[in-house]
């Protein structure tokens, strides 16, 4: 099996970019109703993905600082390093796997980092268990 056979297209898939304000990350996922969301550059490179968690501490932060600044607070801010880490086209299934295991998503690039989609935990489990199930003649 192929990463591409389970692939959800960048098409299908939500994301922000790390150019996002706070505010305007923070009600994309209120919007499309996730806890994770993948953040792309602005040439459309994988850059990393944001919780809601990321989000609340950062508030925290932000409030506890009470940092007064002339730019505005952007997602790249909060992006956490090797949090989701994406895996290339050309990942091996048993990578893909153990990836799903602590990732309920797995974002996908191509060979020069861009983003071409996400492979869910759910699908990686139906992938298993429809290839594992008796076919209907069999039975």
């Amino acid at each position: 099996m192929n990463v591409l056979m389970l692939l959800k297209n960048k098409s299908e898939v939500s994301y922000i970019y790390d150019t996002f304000t706070f505010e305007q990350g923070l009600e994309a996922m209120k919007e499309h109703g996730y806890t994770a969301i993948p953040v792309l550059s602005k040439d459309e490179k994988y850059v990393g993905c944001v919780s809601v968690s990321d989000f609340l501490w950062s508030l925290v932060d932000y409030m506890n600082n009470k940092v007064k600044s002339e730019k505005p607070y952007l997602v790249k801010d909060i992006i956490k390093k090797n949090y989701n880490p994406a895996v290339r086209v050309d990942v091996k299934m048993d990578e893909l796997l153990n990836r799903s295991m602590s990732q309920n998503f797995i974002p996908v690039t191509d060979d020069r980092d861009y983003f071409i989609g996400i492979v869910t935990r759910q699908d990686i489990i139906r992938s298993f268990v429809g290839s594992t199930q008796p076919s209907e003649s069999n039975a």
